[in-house]
């Protein structure tokens, strides 16, 4: 496996959640601190850019951290002059990583921030050249020189009155000054400051999300504070080489790949697998036996670490993470969650669609310039085909968001025997010239909590459907009556779809669509699946019995037919 390898199976990888972006940031400053400075291409260009964007993501003392890990490769001057331009406690992380030749040195020192220069001047592992460089740069070392107090040499007052006989003895007078009560003096001013700068990095430790210290919130009465993450690397073998401080002590040395029960580490079957593969490790379930502060369930992430000649395997690079726990009344539903996933799959193909679509109409309305007439139908074609994919997409999401509960039908008042009459006589421009249709049979008006639209569309997909999969010549008789307090509708079956098995009737199949007419591009099979989708949203049900299609839909009371405010609509109304 050769670099560019290894860079592009990181870059395929998406850095969600907080513990892969991190691992993500380790693998790129690994990758790409090894590369040389001579190293160019498209993998290399979006590893710097992603590398950019996890810098925003990634706490600035985590990122220091990362870089101060031991056995970090930084002999890249490219990687090095952006991470000298980042936040200081990061720039100086780098530097002191850092490890470059002379010649290198010389060429980076004048490109770097005047920040990054004084940083490098107190690095100490610079060659000779480089801090000629530094002094010609007039980048002196920051270190203070050692105090040193001088000596006061106090002249002896003169006497002001006549000297005392040699027998008397003068009274002690008050103690001079000493120069010790300004050190004492310099000691607290180094105490205050001492504080204050400990103080600050507590700050940042806090603000910084870095994992507990062992004796971090330590009481009396309590024992240690469980820790909630904490970053990690392994060996070749899977054992753990390297963890952060807090879980070190206690996590060194176990092993990611132990399969035998009672392992201070278990790990599930994924795990397992992917460390056979040298795969990542995404989100597998971990178990870990020991002291409190570690013992409990926990996830990884981690990603394999590969040598820079050879290509060999070294190992993972990782972070662990307690499991969210959320109570039953937070869980989501994991319908909702199946119906997020699937709107957001659409919404992405929705975008090159769109785009296909567009230009598709700009070309056959020669928006750019004169084209001949063939482009044109061909433009027209593409146009066409794209509207009605655009449509599919929105059947697809229609159906998604009413089994997942997240969309109602619009509310109102329709006859919906006078609905179906009124879609019946639309489909007759398609079924008088083949013969067939349908014979309708109403009882009465049949009042239904619907609006006008969305019955329409009701009633279009269920006998477009049942319309399209007719044979010349058949016709089909269609009841609709009251029972109890529902509307019922009940239509006989096309004998192309008679006797077929539910699971194949209500399959989506668009390849045995060979009639004109379609109710969907997904087939009848989905047509009626989600007529049955918004039955249900409505309070009825669709089955079918002895070929026989029937639905119902809850009817409407005299009385909340009086008040509804929607006019009933009746079979010579507008069609929909």
């Amino acid at each position: 496996m050769h670099f560019d390898d290894r860079l592009a199976t990181v870059l395929r990888q998406p850095p969600r959640g907080e513990g892969m972006v991190r691992v993500q940031y380790r693998q790129l400053v690994d990758l790409l601190g090894t590369a040389g400075a001579e190293g160019r291409g498209e993998h290399i260009d979006a590893a710097y850019i992603r590398l950019a964007e996890l810098s925003g993501l990634v706490p600035s003392g985590s990122r220091a951290s990362i870089l101060r890990e031991p056995g970090l490769r930084l002999r890249n001057p490219r990687l090095l002059a952006q991470l000298a331009a980042d936040q200081p406690q990061v720039a100086s992380a780098a530097i002191s990583s850092a490890r470059l030749d002379e010649e290198q040195w010389l060429d980076l020192i004048p490109a770097l921030p005047l920040a990054a220069r004084g940083a490098l001047r107190d690095s100490g592992h610079l060659p000779p050249r480089a801090l000629e460089l530094l002094d010609r740069l007039g980048i002196r070392s920051r270190s203070l020189p050692p105090a040193t107090i001088p000596a006061v040499e106090e002249s002896p007052p003169e006497p002001s009155q006549a000297p005392l006989p040699s027998h008397v003895q003068p009274d002690s007078a008050a103690p001079a000054r000493q120069t010790g009560d300004e050190s004492g003096i310099r000691a607290i001013v180094e105490r205050i400051e001492k504080l204050s700068r400990a103080r600050r990095e507590k700050e940042i430790s806090l603000n910084d999300d870095s994992p507990p210290l062992p004796l971090d919130g330590l009481e009396e009465d309590s024992g240690y504070r469980r820790l909630k993450a904490f970053d990690f690397t392994t060996g070749s073998d899977g054992r753990i080489a390297w963890a952060e401080s807090a879980a070190a002590p206690m996590i060194v040395g176990t092993s990611l790949a132990s399969t035998f029960e009672g392992a201070p580490l278990e790990g599930d079957e994924a795990l397992v697998a992917a460390f056979q593969r040298r795969q990542p490790i995404l989100g597998s379930r971990v178990k870990i036996s020991g002291a409190p502060v570690l013992s409990g369930e926990w996830r990884i992430d981690a990603h394999p670490r590969f040598a820079g000649t050879g290509g060999g395997f070294q190992g993972y690079a990782g972070r662990m993470r307690r499991p969210i726990e959320t109570s039953p009344e937070e869980a989501p539903d994991p319908r909702v969650r199946e119906a997020d996933r699937i709107r957001q799959v659409l919404h992405e193909l929705r975008t090159p669609v769109n785009a296909i679509h567009g230009f598709a109409e700009a070309i056959q309305q020669a928006l750019f310039g004169p084209i001949t007439h063939n482009y044109r139908a061909l433009a027209a074609g593409i146009a066409a085909d794209a509207a009605r994919i655009m449509a599919g997409f929105d059947e697809i999401e229609r159906m998604v968001k009413l089994d997942a509960g997240a969309l109602d039908l619009e509310p109102g008042q329709c006859d919906f025997g006078a609905i179906v009459a009124e879609t019946i006589s639309q489909l007759e421009a398609y079924s008088a010239s083949r013969n067939s249709g349908f014979k309708l049979h109403v009882a009465g008006e049949q009042p239904v909590g619907l609006c006008p639209r969305e019955a329409r569309q009701l009633a279009w997909r269920i006998l477009a459907s049942l319309a399209g999969a007719m044979v010349p010549g058949e016709t089909l008789d269609v009841r609709i009556e009251g029972e109890g307090g529902f509307a019922a509708f009940a239509a006989d079956l096309p004998s192309s779809l008679a006797h077929l098995p539910e699971s194949d009737l209500f399959a989506a199949n668009p390849a045995i669509q060979n009639s004109a007419l379609v109710a969907s591009i997904f087939g009848t099979g989905f047509a009626l699946r989600l007529a049955a989708s918004e039955l249900d949203a409505a309070g009825g049900s669709l089955s079918v019995e002895s070929n026989t299609l029937r639905l119902t839909l809850p009817r409407l009371t005299a009385s909340e037919a009086l008040h509804s405010e929607e006019p009933v609509a009746s079979a010579a109304s507008g069609g929909g």
